[in-house]
């Protein structure tokens, strides 16, 4: 992906496609959506893929973070039917043994810090999964969440990384600018990508202007504050840039 990334994001709770908002995940309803039937993963995907033209898609197991079962079937279907897209699955990934499980699926895996208990966790995925990872940095309403020696540490970060603020997921509030610049001036050569909160194009602009290579898109998409015309049109200026 050379040009900026927009990546839209399926979150995955019970079956369903749900609204993730604020962080809250015990809180997640079925999204209401014109884009699709939130019991119909497999069509909001593809309708997402569409909207936004991208060869990723973010899918959450929002079931897998919490512990509470999996949308394993349900992952493997999405990347049988969706052949020309790269599925980044995001299962509450904490060590090497949590992978195992889903690695037969060819996919790249998303480890969010959240998950992460130490820093030799971190180091053994690395060394063993090593370019199939995106590490997710996450920050919570009280600052980074996980191992601080991952946050701190940027020269064992691989080449993507996600600026990951979960409370601002689903709010509109904005995407946080501070923690992008923070992780971008750090980043050396990887590739850094905003999640959480963002609202428009404008936003989108915000994020490229701080060395942003793309962003994870969710609640705009569904209601409708970021169009088609309005992506093809921001893609094709980036491209003349």
């Amino acid at each position: 992906m050379s040009e900026f990334a927009l990546i839209p994001v399926l979150d995955l709770k019970g079956g369903a496609v749900v609204h993730a908002k604020g962080g809250k995940r015990a809180d997640y309803r079925p999204i209401e959506t014109p884009l699709g039937d939130a019991r119909d993963p497999l069509g909001l995907a593809q309708a997402l893929i569409a909207l936004t033209q991208s060869p990723v898609l973010y899918v959450a197991d929002l079931d897998a973070i919490e512990g509470t079962g999996n949308h394993f079937d349900l992952c493997r279907e999405l990347a049988d039917v969706l052949l020309d897209t790269t599925l980044w699955i995001d299962a509450g990934f904490g060590d090497l043994s949590d992978c195992a499980f889903w690695l037969p699926l060819g996919t790249t895996l998303v480890i969010g810090t959240e998950s992460v208990v130490s820093l030799e966790d971190w180091n053994d995925l690395k060394l063993n999964i090593g370019n199939s990872l995106v590490l997710s940095i996450d920050v919570g309403r009280d600052g980074f969440q996980g191992p601080q020696n991952i946050f701190t540490s940027s020269e064992l970060w691989p080449h993507r990384v996600i600026a990951m603020n979960l409370p601002r997921v689903g709010t509109g509030e904005g995407p946080d600018l501070d923690l992008l610049q923070n992780i971008v001036a750090r980043a050396g050569a990887c590739d850094v990508y905003a999640a959480g909160g963002v609202r428009n194009i404008s936003d989108l602009d915000a994020i490229a202007s701080l060395g942003g290579k793309g962003a994870l898109l969710a609640t705009a998409l569904h209601d409708g504050s970021i169009s088609q015309n309005e992506i093809a049109a921001f893609l094709r200026r980036r491209r003349s840039q």
